[in-house]
């Protein structure tokens, strides 16, 4: 996992107003001779910057107005209306206005990736530590540009170029292939230069050689998809198939035992890459129902939809609409897949000594002449992420850990890419894996609920569903769709959340209702590039279509 590096820039400020050499410096004015300097034996100045650049990997958790990006899906919406997500929900995106545009960071990143490594042999560091951080540096500018890769298709490669405020810059788009291809070929350079898995506790969150293959295997697994490869090129799938099996066959990694708990755990064995903020309360307090009062006062920015619900089978493992399944209406959230425990908070749920009221009225979902700034819209909250607070009195400190890389996606990539390939009985393995680590029952044809015999189409849907359920509000879906090409299909429709009227038997009466929609236009597959870079560029960088 990647270690918290959330002082990383306010550090490197102090470390520079505490020395000497500094003082007489203001910090705007610090340049890479101040940084990269032969007679910085330690690397300190040097040691800052590779930290500073750890910052620029995903992070996840409610970055977009206090949402995620999975509000821009069918899994959730935001609790409070006019949320910025909804530019992405709603089909408002434009190219002056993009809450999740990604443009600048990432070029900076990128910049300053390209300045390490022009500069870092200046610094009399061993010649170990400088392997490492040059393996980790060209990792994270591998890294941001696949983030730029999913988000715009085809942008300009800089190479190993960086530039100074006086430099023009004159560059074209590269193609979605020549973009995918350096970053498959800078994973596979750095693998020698990184350290190998498992890394020692003092080096938990280094960029290791899982991760580079982890970043591989995605890579490849866009590249395979619908969006990227229309003709259906057998031969990607078999790359993406390969680069998932290289990360398996490391057997440094596996499924972790509880599907919780692993959240908020800083060392798990299914961790490959993970984001950790500082050890506090802020998800629970965000996150949890809003019903509770001081020391445990919550704000519930999220609410995850029915139809996120109505995805998660029984614990037998059968979907809740098959006969024989034992789903009761009455009773909906009785004998399911315990994985909707661990990602939703229904009402019922026990959370700091009480059960959770999301019914009509109820502390979590009070009447409207008591409203508070935001609720649950659709009876619902997000629990995943959050520490185990069934029993507790009040919130205590936890680990929250976002994953950039886990191997529940490896072995998901994996089963993808050989089904494509028509090997379904590779697939049912993975899949039968992840349900058996949920704690879904194997039943008596030990197939965990899944179907027998499937052709392709029914295990690619299947495996859709298990990656929806699996990594539900860990940035996957989102971009799922559009790779699969299906956003027109799935995100043009309204979404519905759950009535609970409490009757005056306190016996409790559902219904399910409508309370948004969520719309996709064919544009949305690629993000607008921002106009200020189209207009400067000279008509050297082109529009994506439709913007």
């Amino acid at each position: 996992m990647r270690a918290i590096h959330y002082l990383l820039i306010t550090g490197f400020a102090a470390c520079l107003f505490s020395c000497t050499k500094y003082e007489e410096y203001p910090v705007e004015r610090i340049t890479g001779d101040f940084i990269f300097d032969s007679l910085d034996k330690q690397g300190v100045y040097a040691t800052r910057f590779v930290n500073d650049l750890y910052s620029y990997l995903p992070t996840g958790f409610n970055r977009i107005s206090n949402s995620i990006l999975d509000a821009a899906t069918d899994d959730a919406i935001a609790s409070e209306y006019g949320n910025q997500i909804e530019r992405l929900s709603k089909s408002q995106l434009n190219a002056d206005n993009n809450p999740d545009g990604r443009w600048a960071t990432c070029y900076t990143a990128i910049r300053k990736a390209n300045q390490f490594l022009a500069n870092i042999d200046i610094v009399p560091q061993d010649a170990q530590t400088k392997t490492y951080w040059k393996g980790e540096v060209r990792f994270i500018r591998a890294m941001n540009y696949f983030e730029l890769l999913k988000r715009y298709g085809g942008v300009p490669l800089l190479a190993e170029r960086y530039y100074s405020l006086a430099d023009k810059i004159d560059v074209s788009r590269n193609s979605f292939a020549e973009v995918a291809d350096y970053i498959v070929s800078e994973c596979d350079a750095i693998l020698p230069l990184l350290r190998t898995d498992p890394v020692t506790a003092t080096e938990l969150g280094r960029v290791t050689r899982a991760g580079a293959l982890s970043l591989k295997s995605r890579t490849l697994l866009y590249a395979a998809s619908p969006l990227n490869n229309p003709a259906n090129d057998p031969a990607r799938w078999q790359l993406a198939s390969d680069a998932a099996k290289a990360v398996m066959d490391l057997n440094k990694y596996s499924l972790a035992p509880s599907f919780v708990n692993h959240f908020t755990n800083r060392s798990s064995v299914e961790f490959i890459l993970g984001y950790q903020t500082p050890v506090n309360t802020d998800l629970e307090r965000q996150n949890a129902p809003v019903g509770y009062v001081t020391p445990n006062v919550s704000q519930g920015y999220i609410s995850p939809t029915q139809d996120l619900v109505d995805a998660f089978p029984m614990a037998n493992g059968k979907p809740i609409r098959d006969a024989g399944s034992g789903y009761n209406a009455a009773n909906p959230y009785n004998s399911r897949d315990p994985r909707l425990a661990g990602t939703v908070f229904y009402n019922g749920m026990q959370w700091l000594n009480r059960a959770v009221e999301n019914f009509q009225g109820g502390l979590d979902n009070p009447a409207s002449s008591v409203r508070v700034a935001r609720q649950t819209r659709t009876g619902y909250y997000m629990r995943k992420f959050l520490g185990s607070f069934a029993s507790s009195a009040e919130y205590s400190n936890q680990s929250h850990v976002f994953p950039i890389f886990r191997y529940t996606e490896t072995l998901l990539n994996y089963a993808e890419a050989q089904n494509e390939l028509n090997v379904q009985t590779t697939a049912y393995t993975q899949l039968k894996a992840l349900r058996a680590r949920a704690g879904i029952t194997a039943g008596t044809d030990g197939l965990y609920g899944l179907k027998a015999n499937m052709t392709q189409e029914e295990m690619r849907a299947a495996i859709h569903l298990e990656r929806r359920l699996e990594l539900a509000f860990e940035e996957h879906r989102y971009w799922d769709l559009r790779r699969w090409k299906t956003a027109e299909q799935v995100l043009n429709k309204d979404l519905t959340g759950m009535m609970i009227v409490k009757n005056s038997d306190n016996t409790l009466s559902y219904s399910t209702h409508t309370v948004d929609y969520v719309s996709f236009l064919p544009k949305q597959y690629l993000y607008p590039i921002p106009i200020n870079e189209v207009t400067g560029s000279q008509g050297k960088i082109a529009q994506n279509s439709g913007w």
